[in-house]
C-alpha cells in the first residue's frame, strides 16, 4: 500500500463520519449560539488529537505480526458493520441516512432545551451538543487514522487525510449553512465499507502467517469479491422484497437504487412487507430531565463500580455493538488461519472465505 492509497482510504473513511458530525454542530450552532458550539467542537478536536497522539505511539510498539492481527481485526469488525448497514439501506429493508432529518431533529431539540451558562461558555446545550458529537463521530476517524497510520508505519500521512476530509466537509458545511444532504452518504459507506474489510482481511491473514499470492495485487481481486457479494445481497433483497410488495398494499418507491440515495419508507421486516411501528414514549423535556436528575437519591448516584462499568460497555457498543458473533468469527478465522499456516501455503484462503459468509450472515442476523 503505497502513500497515495493509503491518503485515499483514510480521507474516504473520515468524509463519511465528519459529515455525520458536521450535522450536528450546525444544528447547534444554528438553533443555540454559535461561539458555544464552537467552543464544543475546539474541545472535541483536542479530545480526539490528545487520543492519537498517546495510543499512536503506543500502537506502533507493538510487533509488526500482532500489529497486523489487531488492525485486520478491527477493520473487519468495523467493514462488516458498515456493509451489513448500506445493504439494507440499499436494499429498502433500512431507511437511508436522512440528513435533513437528523438535522432538523437535532434542530428541534436544541431549541427546546433550557438556556443555561457554566464555566465561561454561554450556552452549555450547544456546547455540550457539539462535543459530544465530534468526540462520538470523531472516535471512528481516531481508529481509522491509528489502524492505517500505524500499520503502514505512517501515522503522519492518515493524520494528515483525516484533518484534510474534515476541513473539506466544514468548509462545505459552513458554505450551504445547512446539512450536507446532497452527499451520497450511503454510497460512501458502501465504499468504504468494502474497502476496510478487504484491508481487514488482506493484513489479518498475513499477520496470522498467510502469504498471500501476488503480495498486494491479492487486494485488487480480494475488493471485487467483497463488492460482488455485498451487491448480489442488494440485489436479491431488493427483488425480493418487490415481489413480496408486489402482492400486497404496501407502496414500494420507484426511485430507491443501490448507489444513489433517496427519501426511503419506513423500515421493512424480513419478508418484505412494513414492519410495525414501536411503540414511542414521550421525550423528557431538559427541565424535567433536569429536575429528575437533580431529585436522584445519593444511593441512586453512580459509583466508581458503575462508572467503570459503563465506560467498558461504551467500548464494547463502540467496537462491537450486537456483532459478538462476527466478532467471534472473525477471530476464530485468524486461530484457523494460523493453524493451517504451520502446515500448507494455502493459509491465505481461509480469511476470505470467513468473511464472504460471515457478509450475509451479518444481514440476516440484523433482520430477525
Amino acid at each position: 500500500m503505497n502513500d497515495a492509497a493509503l491518503f485515499i482510504a483514510v480521507f474516504l473513511a473520515c468524509l463519511v463520519e465528519a459529515v455525520e458530525a458536521t450535522t450536528i454542530v450546525l444544528a447547534a450552532g444554528s438553533a443555540r449560539h454559535w461561539r458555544s458550539a464552537v467552543m464544543g467542537v475546539l474541545a472535541g478536536v483536542v479530545v480526539l488529537a490528545v487520543a492519537v497522539a498517546v495510543a499512536g505511539p503506543a500502537i506502533m510498539l507493538l510487533p509488526i505480526g500482532v500489529l497486523r492481527v489487531v488492525v485486520g481485526g478491527l477493520l473487519l469488525v468495523f467493514g462488516l458493520q458498515w456493509i451489513r448497514k448500506a445493504v439494507l439501506r440499499a436494499s429498502g429493508y433500512k431507511p437511508l441516512h436522512d440528513e435533513e432529518a437528523i438535522y432538523k431533529k437535532q434542530r428541534e431539540a436544541a431549541e427546546r432545551a433550557e438556556h443555561t451558562a457554566r464555566g465561561g461558555v454561554k450556552d452549555w446545550y450547544a456546547f455540550t451538543l457539539s462535543f459530544k458529537g465530534v468526540v462520538l463521530e470523531g472516535l471512528e476517524v481516531v481508529f481509522i487514522v491509528l489502524t492505517f497510520g500505524a500499520n503502514q508505519q505512517n501515522l503522519p500521512l492518515a493524520v494528515v487525510a483525516a484533518a484534510v476530509a474534515v476541513v473539506l466537509v466544514v468548509i462545505l458545511g459552513i458554505v450551504v449553512r445547512g446539512p450536507l444532504s446532497r452527499v451520497p452518504e450511503n454510497t460512501l459507506k458502501f465504499i468504504v465499507g468494502i474497502m476496510l474489510t478487504t484491508f481487514g482481511v488482506f493484513w489479518g491473514a498475513e499477520g496470522a502467517g498467510a502469504v498471500w499470492p501476488g503480495g498486494d495485487l491479492a487486494l485488487l481481486v480480494i475488493a471485487p469479491a467483497i463488492a460482488v457479494v455485498s451487491l448480489a445481497l442488494v440485489w436479491g433483497m431488493r427483488s425480493y422484497r418487490l415481489r413480496k410488495a408486489a402482492g400486497s398494499d404496501v407502496p414500494v418507491p420507484n426511485d430507491a437504487s443501490v448507489l444513489v440515495p433517496a427519501n426511503a419508507a419506513g423500515q421493512l421486516g424480513p419478508d418484505g412487507t412494513a414492519a410495525a411501528p414501536a411503540a414511542t414514549a414521550p421525550a423528557a423535556t431538559a427541565p424535567q430531565a433536569h429536575a429528575a436528575e437533580a431529585d436522584a437519591s445519593p444511593a441512586a448516584r453512580p459509583t466508581v463500580r458503575t462508572r467503570i462499568a459503563a465506560f467498558g460497555a461504551f467500548w464494547y457498543d463502540f467496537i462491537i455493538g450486537d456483532d459478538w458473533q462476527i466478532a467471534a468469527g472473525v477471530a476464530l478465522s485468524f486461530l484457523v488461519t494460523f493453524v493451517v499456516a504451520q502446515f500448507s501455503s494455502l493459509a491465505w484462503i481461509v480469511v476470505p472465505i470467513a468473511v464472504l459468509l460471515l457478509i450475509p450472515y451479518g444481514v440476516k442476523r440484523a433482520l430477525r
